[in-house]
């Protein structure tokens, strides 16, 4: 009995050191098409100098304008990047109407 909770400690170990680090964000913008030109292309490049792995982006079935983005990042890498002097022109490039805001993690849970 004690190795079967010794294994599982272990397989549980292993489990959360496979995680990747993940960043949920959101932003307003003017025009979808364009927002994904810049965001597959110039913000790739510039994300991948930073450190992102990849992302998703899902439009906000609510509001037309939004689009919500889940990279496979961690917050260094994601402060680099916000505070990199060329990131302001492709955000403004790809019609962001504002910064994009970042959801805080509320809990990370095995399937």
């Amino acid at each position: 009995m004690v190795e079967s909770n010794r294994v599982d400690r272990v397989q549980r170990k292993d489990i959360s050191q496979r995680r990747s680090e993940m960043i949920l964000g959101t932003a307003k913008v003017e025009d979808f098409d364009r927002f994904v030109g810049v965001f597959s292309t110039t913000g790739a490049e510039k994300r991948k100098q930073h450190g992102s792995k990849g992302a998703t982006i899902f439009r906000d079935p609510a509001e037309d304008d939004r689009v919500w983005a889940l990279f496979d990042w961690d917050e260094k890498g994601w402060q680099s990047f916000v505070s990199d002097p060329e990131t302001p022109t492709i955000f403004q490039e790809a019609g962001l109407k504002g910064p994009p805001q970042v959801s805080a993690v509320a809990g990370q849970y095995d399937a």
